[in-house]
C-alpha cells in the first residue's frame, strides 16, 4: 500500500505532528524499558533513524487525518488529543520495532481506535451504519438503514463491519453496504447490497424518494455506545 497523502482538506497542524511524533516516541521508549530483548536502536541501525520514522509516521497521520477527518465535530484539542493517545493507538496492532512498516491503512487503524469523527467516502473502509425515517405513508417500513457489513470468509456468512474490527482482518471481505428496512417492532428486513454508499443511497433514493440520509455520513465511534450522524 502506498503512503502517499491524500490531498488536505484542512491546513496540517505543526503541533498536531510534534505531538503524535512526541506521544509514539514516549510508548516505544515505555515499550523499550519493560522488554529488555527490544533494542530501539538496534531495530533502527541507530537512534537518528528512530526519529526520522517517527516524523514520518506523525506527518503521514497528520496528512491523512486533515484529509478525512472531521475536525468540526471534534470535541478535544487535536494536538492535546495526539499527545495523550496516538502513541499508545499505534501499538496497539504494530510493535515498536516495526514503524517502517506504517503506511496509509495504519492511519485509518489509528483512526478507528481513536474515536475520531471521520468523513465517509467511498474510498474508505469505514464502519457505517446511519437510519432515517421512512417518508411513504403506509409501507411495511417505519425506516431505512444503511450499514456496512463483510463476508465472513471462515464461517460463510455475512456480518456486521464495526468500529471495533480491523477494518483489513484477511479472515472478512472488502466491506460493503446493506440496505435494509425497519419494521415497526425493529427487525430488520435485508433489501439488496451495494458496493459503495453512494450506490446503497441512490438505491434508497429510489425506492423511497425523499429519504433523509446523510449524502456523506460522519463516523463517530464512541467508545460506550457507537452513533453516526444523521442529520
Amino acid at each position: 500500500m502506498s503512503s502517499e497523502p491524500e490531498p488536505c482538506a484542512n491546513p496540517a497542524d505543526p503541533a498536531a505532528v510534534f505531538a503524535c511524533a512526541l506521544s509514539l516516541r514516549e510508548a516505544c521508549l515505555k515499550a523499550a524499558a519493560a522488554s529488555p530483548e527490544l533494542n530501539l536502536s538496534h531495530s533502527y541501525n541507530g537512534m537518528d533513524e528512530f526519529m526520522r520514522e517517527l516524523m514520518r509516521i506523525a506527518n503521514l497521520f497528520e496528512a491523512w487525518a486533515c484529509a478525512h477527518g472531521a475536525f468540526e465535530e471534534a470535541s478535544e484539542v487535536w494536538p492535546y488529543l495526539m499527545e495523550e493517545k496516538f502513541g499508545d493507538a499505534c501499538l496497539e496492532f504494530m510493535l515498536p520495532s516495526a514503524l517502517a512498516e506504517f503506511d496509509d491503512d495504519d492511519c485509518l487503524r489509528v483512526a478507528l481506535r481513536l474515536r475520531l469523527p471521520i468523513q465517509a467516502d467511498d474510498k474508505l473502509r469505514l464502519p457505517v451504519d446511519v437510519r432515517a425515517p421512512n417518508p411513504i405513508d403506509k409501507s411495511a417500513f417505519r425506516a431505512l438503514r444503511i450499514q456496512t457489513v463483510r463476508d465472513d470468509l471462515d464461517e460463510s456468512g455475512v456480518v456486521p463491519f464495526t468500529t471495533d474490527d480491523d477494518p483489513f482482518d484477511e479472515k472478512f471481505g472488502s466491506p460493503y453496504f446493506g440496505l435494509y428496512g425497519v419494521s415497526d417492532d425493529g427487525l430488520l428486513e435485508h433489501i439488496a447490497d451495494r458496493d459503495t454508499y453512494s450506490d446503497a443511497l441512490s438505491l434508497a433514493q429510489k425506492l423511497a424518494p425523499g429519504v433523509a440520509f446523510p449524502l456523506k455520513p460522519i463516523c463517530f465511534a464512541e467508545r460506550a455506545a457507537p452513533s453516526y450522524r444523521t442529520d
